[in-house]
């Protein structure tokens, strides 16, 4: 493509505007308790609201963007969805009630979308098949390094000032990522391709998405990937700091965690031109559930609460399948649809997100202190994605080729 970027820079900005959803979860973290008892919440495990209630907006807005950009382009999609992000971090960071945060925050989920589905679509529209999935590994791994100081970097705001100035970073954040993003990255998507921005044109796109077999069983299995990554995320704080006492270091063992999904990544962009999608997806469920569906009776003896080295040695090879997972199944959803590329990557990002957030969310709300909801969601979520993937394999043509 003419004036394209070179991947040296192309990956770090895809990476930056993927980025935002995960910094703008991380970072929250360590403010959880802060942010609880400035705005009078009650119940402790409702703080986890700040957390889904953005992944809630996330799914709504997928289904916005996506349409958008295959009718006006991809740039004007990003920049608007950046500018809702940071219209939704001035509401948060101004919230007197807990209602006005999860409003702010459910803003704030909607523009990330812009960024977040229709960068799927900008690299869809430059590469396809192992090649997405090469370069999908390599920006999952510059991503993954910012969960793995998100937490780190909240914590520190928190100890400079309050959780209301990590609003502000992520508004700066999001005004960098706008500032790069124009300047230098190149519209993707000619007027020629563009479809009309019509209910019908894109009901037409979304029956073609659902009746694609390969399509929607992937988005399925990685909405089923995502539930009990979901329920971590949303009961991370909780579990580090209140059921191990962790305390300051908190924000290390998550990032070790964020590392384990990095590497796994990393070694992606390695092993899936010689193995091929379908195949390390399969391997890659099959070590979650079966790790999960092990560790599951060991928790029993400690009433519920292993030894922290146990359940971090659990963790890490689960999230180390998982980093496999996230980057393989998103391209094997997306491989048929590159002629509706900005509807397909919508539909794929805000239904495996939808499925995901409500049933993780469940999860989440039924923290007690111990980490047996946490391990049998990962077991039975596990077993799910591989009944999904067998289904999505049994319709897929090109198999050889994924």
């Amino acid at each position: 493509m003419k004036g394209a970027l070179r991947s040296g820079e192309f990956v770090p900005l895809v990476a930056l505007l993927m980025s935002l959803v995960a910094l703008s979860t991380d970072a929250m973290l360590p403010a959880l308790p802060a942010i609880g008892r400035d705005l009078g919440v009650v119940r402790a495990n409702d703080v986890q609201f700040v957390v889904t209630s953005l992944f809630l907006g996330l799914g709504a807005g997928q289904l916005l963007f996506g349409p958008l950009s295959d009718g006006i382009g991809r740039k004007p999609s990003i920049g608007a969805g950046l500018l809702v992000f940071m219209a939704g971090c001035l509401v948060s960071t101004f919230a007197l009630s807990f209602s006005g945060m999860i409003a702010g925050r459910f803003l704030q989920g909607i523009g990330a979308a812009g960024p977040r589905v229709v960068t799927l679509a900008l690299v869809r529209d430059q590469y396809r098949g192992r090649a997405m999935a090469r370069l999908m590994s390599f920006v999952m791994t510059v991503f993954i390094l910012v969960p793995a100081v998100a937490p780190a970097l909240g914590q520190g705001i928190l100890r400079l000032g309050s959780w209301r100035a990590i609003f502000a970073v992520f508004f700066a954040m999001a005004l960098i990522a706008l500032g790069w993003f124009l300047l230098r990255q190149p519209e993707t998507l000619p007027a020629s391709r563009r479809r009309p921005l019509s209910p019908r044109e894109f009901g037409k796109a979304v029956r073609e998405v659902l009746r694609t077999r390969s399509a929607i069983g992937h988005t399925v299995a990685a909405g089923c990937v995502y539930a009990p990554f979901v329920a971590y995320l949303s009961s991370a704080q909780q579990i580090f700091q209140e059921a191990y006492r962790t305390g300051a270091m908190f924000p290390f063992w998550f990032g070790v965690l964020a590392l384990a999904l990095g590497g796994a990544s990393l070694a992606n962009g390695r092993l899936v031109m010689r193995h091929g999608m379908r195949r390390l997806s399969r391997v890659a469920a099959i070590s979650v559930t079966l790790t999960s569906a092990a560790a599951l009776p060991l928790a029993i003896p400690f009433d519920g609460l292993p030894p922290f080295g146990l359940f971090l040695g659990w963790l890490i090879v689960v999230f180390f399948a998982i980093g496999l997972l996230f980057g393989n199944l998103n391209a094997l959803a997306m491989a048929p649809l590159g002629h509706i590329a900005g509807v397909g990557a919508a539909v794929v990002a805000a239904l495996s997100t939808l499925i995901a957030v409500p049933l993780g969310g469940f999860v989440g709300q039924g923290f007690d202190g111990t980490m047996v909801p946490l391990i049998g969601a990962f077991a039975g979520f596990g077993a799910l994605t591989l009944a999904a993937l067998r289904w999505a394999g049994g319709g897929a043509a090109g198999r050889s080729r994924n």
